[in-house]
């Protein structure tokens, strides 16, 4: 996601890093309040209809914005539209999946582990892409890998298959920004937003309504919550991005795994054990070290 936000913010870009610094630690902030919010709607509706309520609001910010950039009917054409549907499909279920997994597990290990992500996408881009990774950064894979093992405990009779939900959203989301780097060569910011949400949509109204639960009007406030704010963070990483680059700011995305923690402490009163703790150090440390090795 930041390498295509990047791509959308490098032609009006002023070097202040500091500002950009501080919108993206605020978006951070924001998405992690997201997530909160999320863990009390699942308990109670299914996943499906509140991911289907963000795509429907995802969707009318993609359209807005290719209205306001006066290219709508350019941003309709892909130069990669089979890429582009594999992309948007990738991106539901990640986010469907993440949004099962706070079902089930407690916020700051969701994160602990989907903290990964920027390792898969690392070794996914070598790959796939042909991008040069180096001795230290694969080294850095290695690290992140045993710090999610550490997380996880296999075999030590703590171990919950619900732990995997939240690695294979991460490696679906690692997934989605390889694609993101490869289709945006060719195509805009602006197609790409319209193709995630008019995908996505689609996608999750013919299984969201289905399985429609009448929402309170408490619930319809919070889930009025989580669609407006997914928008305002997206928005202030973007103009983040303004101010200071994707490599300046990628190591404050881990801020994420940080607020979530603080949120899942004081207002659900989760508690994150040693094991986790010292799991999440590793592989941040891990991805911290594969940004900024060269080799």
């Amino acid at each position: 996601m930041s390498s295509q936000l990047d791509t959308a913010a490098r032609a009006y870009e002023v070097p202040r890093p500091g500002l950009g610094i501080i919108l993206c630690l605020l978006s951070m902030l924001i998405f992690a309040g997201q997530d909160g919010v999320t863990k009390v709607l699942v308990k109670d509706l299914p996943v499906a209809q509140l991911v289907m309520v963000r795509y429907w609001v995802f969707l009318a910010f993609a359209v807005g914005y290719s209205v306001y950039q006066g290219a709508l009917r350019t941003a309709c054409r892909s130069r990669h539209p089979y890429l582009q549907i594999i992309r948007a499909l990738i991106g539901v279920g990640e986010i469907a999946l993440f949004g099962l997994g706070l079902r089930y597990l407690g916020l700051a290990e969701m994160h602990a582990l989907y903290a990964v992500f920027p390792l898969m996408t690392l070794a996914l881009a070598g790959a796939l892409l042909g991008e040069f990774i180096g001795v230290r950064r694969w080294i850095a894979a290695a690290t992140g890998f045993m710090g999610t093992l550490i997380i996880l405990r296999p075999g030590s009779g703590v171990f919950e298959l619900a732990a995997l939900i939240p690695l294979v959203a991460a490696l679906g989301f690692a997934l989605f920004n390889v694609l993101t780097r490869r289709i945006s060569r060719d195509d805009s910011f602006a197609t790409n937003l319209l193709y995630m949400g008019s995908i996505g949509a689609f996608v999750m109204t013919v299984s969201g309504l289905p399985g429609w639960v009448a929402p309170t009007s408490m619930q319809w406030g919070l889930i009025a919550v989580l669609a407006t704010t997914g928008v305002v963070a997206q928005l202030l990483l973007i103009q983040a991005l303004r101010y200071a680059t994707a490599a300046t700011l990628q190591p404050f995305n881990y801020t994420l795994l940080v607020f979530a923690t603080l949120i899942g402490l004081f207002v659900f009163g989760e508690l994150p054990d040693t094991w986790t703790i010292v799991g999440a150090c590793t592989v941040i440390a891990a991805g911290l070290y594969a940004i900024r090795a060269k080799g």
